[in-house]
């Protein structure tokens, strides 16, 4: 006979303690973690339980006995369905005091290597319209909120353009206004929905892969120029070329429009070709006097004036002298290596996509930069003893890997080429502070410095900067 499956537990009154990892918030029911989103510390609250594990529970709010004297009013009117800004509800110093100490927590718990003291995060000027880059997604049906579908009635199943719901590929919430990108990027994306909509286009179905209209891209450059690339699931000339000329029409300030048609099941565009329907090929991104090319496929940071904040901690850290030859790791479209060209000697960049290194190579001549060169490839294949015997032994070295962090081979080889300094920029302090253990036999570590690229997100940037063990 099967064995009854215990029903799960409504807690009454648990307090909410902490923050937690990945956004949520905390409490403890018996000694057992409790993980309730839509929480801050200082909530009480009610809670059904509706996933339980060994070590912890998560439950969801069903009445708030008393509200923290923390919280701070949500802007956005998607706030607790969209999966992004989730920390709204929270003012946004804590929101900085919070991601110290997960840096220092990560560091000290998983790297276990000696730390100075951790600088407070470095808070983004602005909190709202501050990215560079949003994609919208088409769906053929609008995601149905709890509360509408629990009020019941007639619900009109409308087609939608906005977000896909937190761990559902095929679910899209609608956005009617979403206030981390600046006009126009609201007004296009309306004005796509509207007309698509109006001239009977129809809208992707993700797991039937039918309908025309799958996603559109739209970078908003700090120098007020405008890429919008729309995404089509067919090769429907007439009804492409229609939509493109309306957002030429309608919107004038688009200084780069494209198109690209993607057949594919997945949504990845890096293998795909955009078509330059009108404008230029690329938007021009600035950073203290140096001009940045970035493409449709480029890499750029999403904050753009955070990231300057960001180069100029990790400029600092490389302490970087007229003499030195300096290795930029994981370099992108040269972003880094450009900006700290001017300060040393040389400067050597490597990554592993061919057409990032392009872009890197037109930055540096766009800039009349001369002093760097730029190489295509798996960082364990190119990052060789031959190459450094080639390229010089370098002095600094600044690494910006990707979330998965530095592989350890890399590792070991920048360790033989012993620079003087390291400056490790991650988006992934665990990972980071993995790696920080395993240089540990010969770097130190001089200082951390958490940098806030993502406002109302549990997302931090970490710079670390290590100096030769004497």
């Amino acid at each position: 006979m099967a064995r009854k499956k215990a029903a799960l537990p409504f807690i009454e009154g648990l307090e909410i303690t902490t923050l937690a990892a990945e956004g949520k918030a905390m409490g403890r029911w018996n000694d057992i973690v409790v993980f309730v989103p839509m929480t801050v510390p200082g909530d009480v609250v009610n809670v059904q339980i509706r996933n339980r594990r060994r070590r912890f529970m998560e439950g969801a709010v069903t009445e708030f006995v008393r509200r923290s004297p923390l919280r701070a009013e949500p802007f956005c009117p998607h706030f607790g369905v969209c999966g992004g800004c989730k920390w709204q509800n929270l003012p946004y110093e804590e929101q900085l005091r919070f991601k110290t100490e997960q840096v220092r927590d990560q560091l000290s718990r998983i790297g276990k290597v000696a730390l100075p003291e951790i600088l407070p995060c470095l808070g983004s000027a602005k909190t709202r319209f501050y990215r560079n880059k949003l994609e919208f997604t088409f769906a053929d049906r609008r995601w149905l909120t709890y509360e509408e579908i629990a009020a019941g009635g007639d619900i009109e199943q409308r087609p939608a353009l906005g977000f896909h719901i937190p761990n559902m590929f095929d679910k899209i919430l609608d956005i009617d206004c979403c206030m981390l990108q600046p006009d126009p990027s609201n007004s296009i994306r309306d004005e796509v929905k509207r007309f698509c909509i109006g001239n009977g286009y129809s809208f992707h179905n993700a797991r039937e892969h039918t309908g025309l209209m799958r996603e559109i891209v739209i970078r908003t450059a700090s120098t007020g120029e405008i890429m919008v690339i729309v995404v089509f699931n067919e090769d429907d000339r007439k009804r492409i070329e229609a939509l493109m000329t309306h957002l030429q029409e309608r919107f004038p300030q688009i200084t780069s429009l494209f198109y690209v048609v993607n057949t594919k099941w997945n949504d990845s565009l890096t293998d795909q070709t955009p078509v330059l329907f009108a404008g230029k090929d690329h938007i021009v991104e600035s950073m203290e006097g140096l001009r940045f090319k970035v493409g449709p496929k480029s890499f750029y940071q999403t904050n753009s004036e955070q990231a300057y904040e960001l180069y100029k901690v990790a400029r600092e850290f490389a302490g970087l002298r007229p003499e030195d030859t300096l290795y930029d790791l994981y370099t992108g479209t040269g972003t880094i290596a450009n900006f700290c060209a001017r300060r040393c000697r040389k400067v050597v960049g490597i990554e592993y996509v061919p057409e990032a290194i392009e872009d890197a190579k037109i930055n540096s001549a766009l800039n009349g930069i001369d002093n760097t060169s730029f190489y295509a490839g798996d960082m364990k294949n190119v990052l060789d003893a031959a190459f450094i015997e080639r390229n010089g032994r370098p002095d600094v070295i600044i690494l910006d890997p990707p979330r998965a962090g530095v592989d350890e081979p890399v590792i070991g080889v920048i360790m033989r080429a012993a620079p003087e300094r390291i400056v490790y920029v991650s988006c992934n302090p665990a990972t980071q502070a993995r790696d920080l253990a395993l240089f540990d036999s010969q770097y130190e570590v001089a200082a951390v410095q958490p940098v806030d690229m993502f406002p109302h997100t549990h997302h931090v940037e970490n710079v670390v900067k290590l100096v030769k063990r004497q």
